[in-house]
């Protein structure tokens, strides 16, 4: 089960100190200790407009994120509070609460801009909160979401940020919900009651026409419609008496609006139930780490002047996860190979199913831990170290054999030498008596199990380095016949030849097994690879399928409502995708 982390209040995520925005190390620490998936929830809104008070109940509690009492924006930078989600079991529930906008005080909007831009990159369920009613002067405040092509880019092409690249942005971007304070209209239209959703819905319908004032109106709720298909709006009536508001945390239940208590709780209810994970292009979800990576991705592409990059933080993000799988794995292996093997081993071909046993647990340990390994660099990356630590292992395997071989002969054939140092065989019949000594010894060196490959070829180069002493007992040994001299010749190089021929044998064999398993262990690489790049393929089809989903109800909306130039351009962007699936469709894995 993973670690659960529950912090006692909100820490600061990134300080906004003199306009420059600096990640706070104590919160990565604690990010990069949060190995479950992650469901983040951000707020922004205009100062003073009682973000904190939502976020405290949120986290299930009266205090915690500072809700201030002043006309002074209270939350500066980005705060962030960790807890157990109550409702999804083994995740954790990431609340950012964000300084609030429009700051008089701060004297330019670029540094509100980039508080926006990183609430709606980091968050699962991006929430604005505002006063009163959506009108024009709600939605002239909103000016920042039209600002967001300009501060965020969706992947590192040149030419493809604009509001008509929306699917591009719609992947990455949040769930989008406007919560209304201090709301007192009646929700009805020509008599007929609306809900909170119709409501935000009918704000956000385009006005016809193409001038200024038009474009002006059109601006900010295009943007809307097109980056948050998904939307949701709640509205709050006054939470008290205006006399309590400087202390509405410490107001007992009794002393708040019942309608304002039951609004709060349908809209925790709502957002604890509906927010989603936090997830990457391709549905890979989120966990501490991984926001971890994100925050420090965008916060240093703000500080160096740089647009955040939605791919490229992802791709930054591969990079270090696909690195560290590959040192999972490999650790993996070795720990693996270190506890199955015994070098030396016995054949070269126990070693290799030991190897090709660790080395396949190695590659689930990698598919495990790795995502958008493009081009499966990484997995060839972890194939070549693989191969070099097989290789390895195998001379390994050779000199512990020729170790354990060359201690062995000395311990067997050493006494034979020191007879024949002392003058044992020199004497009529004594060469016989030497060969048959060294043969009772060759059967006893062939006995002990467990010598390893080169056992029979460090034999015969032990035998080959002794040949002159055996025919310095050859000569000397004027007993024998020359017939006899040449028959005991010739058997003895005829054995000699034969253990020639059989070792020529057996390395020929060792060297055709170590080019199979080779061919084994690349086919079974190519298979895996191609599996991989088939599951990628499937997976981009149905990222496309579920954006060309999108856009066909966009065109749908758009004919609905009368916008024909609108969905011209929208019929041109569904068939530019249908074109892009049918050519992925058809193409295939060489």
């Amino acid at each position: 089960m993973a670690p659960e982390i529950n912090l006692p209040g909100p820490v600061s995520l990134i300080d906004n100190t003199k306009g420059q925005l600096v990640v706070n190390p104590e919160a990565l620490k604690i990010l990069s200790a949060i190995t479950q998936p992650v469901v983040v929830v951000a707020i922004v809104g205009l100062y003073r407009t009682g973000k904190s008070y939502l976020m405290n109940k949120l986290a299930g509690k009266k205090n915690g994120f500072s809700l201030g009492s002043t006309v002074r924006s209270h939350t500066k930078g980005i705060w962030m509070w960790c807890v157990p989600h109550p409702k999804k079991p083994e995740h954790t529930l990431v609340l950012l609460d964000t300084e609030g906008l429009g700051d008089i005080e701060k004297g330019d909007n670029e540094n509100d801009s980039w508080i926006f831009a990183l609430a709606v990159l980091l968050s699962s369920t991006f929430v604005y909160n505002s006063m009163g009613t959506i009108n024009q002067q709600a939605m002239d405040q909103l000016h920042y979401v039209t600002e967001l092509t300009d501060r965020i880019k969706a992947n590192s092409s040149p030419g493809n940020n604009s509001v008509e690249d929306s699917a591009d942005f719609v992947s990455f971007f949040p769930a989008f919900v406007w919560t209304l304070r201090d709301f007192t209209l009646e929700l009805e239209v020509d008599g007929e009651p609306i809900t909170a959703d119709d409501y935000l819905e009918l704000s956000l319908k385009l006005r016809k026409g193409t001038d200024k004032k038009s474009k002006s109106f059109n601006d900010p709720r295009l943007c809307i419609r097109k980056f948050f298909p998904n939307r949701k709006c709640f509205i709050f009536d006054w939470p008290a008496q205006k006399k309590y508001l400087a202390r509405l945390e410490q107001l007992k239940e009794e002393e708040l609006n019942p309608d304002f208590i039951e609004q709060v709780a349908e809209f925790c209810s709502y957002i604890l139930s509906h927010s989603n994970v936090k997830t990457l292009s391709g549905g890979i979800p989120v966990n501490g780490p991984r926001l971890e990576s994100l925050v420090l991705t965008y916060v240093n592409a703000i500080s160096s002047g740089d647009l955040p990059c939605m791919e490229n933080a992802v791709l930054a993000l591969a990079q270090i996860e696909n690195s560290a799988a590959v040192e999972k794995a490999i650790a993996h292996y070795e720990q693996q190979m270190g506890q199955k093997v015994q070098l030396p081993t016995e054949t070269l071909q126990e070693l290799l199913d030991l190897h090709r046993d660790s080395e396949r647990e190695a590659i689930e340990v990698f598919m495990k831990n790795s995502f958008k390994d493009v081009d499966q660099t990484f997995q060839r990356k972890l194939g070549a170290q693989l191969e070099a630590r097989q290789d390895d292992f195998c001379k390994q395997n050779s000199k512990a054999s020729s170790d354990c071989c060359m201690a062995l002969l000395q311990d067997i054939f050493g006494p034979l030498e020191e007879d024949v140092k002392q003058g044992t065989f020199s004497k009529p019949g004594g060469y016989r008596l030497f060969i048959q000594k060294q043969q009772e010894l060759k059967k006893k060196y062939y006995q002990v199990p467990r010598k390893g490959i080169q056992a029979e070829e460090i034999l015969q180069t032990y035998l080959k380095s002794k040949e002159s002493m055996t025919d310095a007992i050859l000569q000397t040994d004027q007993t024998l016949t020359e017939k006899e001299k040449e028959i005991e010749v010739e058997r003895v190089k005829a054995e000699s030849a034969q253990a020639s021929t059989k070792m020529l044998q057996e390395i020929q064999r060792k060297n055709e097994q170590m080019m199979e398993q080779k061919e084994r262990s690349y086919q079974e690489h190519l298979k895996q690879l191609t599996e991989k790049m088939e599951r990628d393929r499937a997976q981009l089809l149905k990222e496309q399928e579920r954006t060309l989903a999108l856009k066909l109800q966009e065109q749908e909306r758009l004919l609905k409502e009368g916008f024909q130039t609108e969905s011209r351009k929208m019929q041109n962007e569904i068939q530019d995708l249908q074109k892009k699936m049918r050519q992925r469709r058809t193409c295939t894995i060489s």
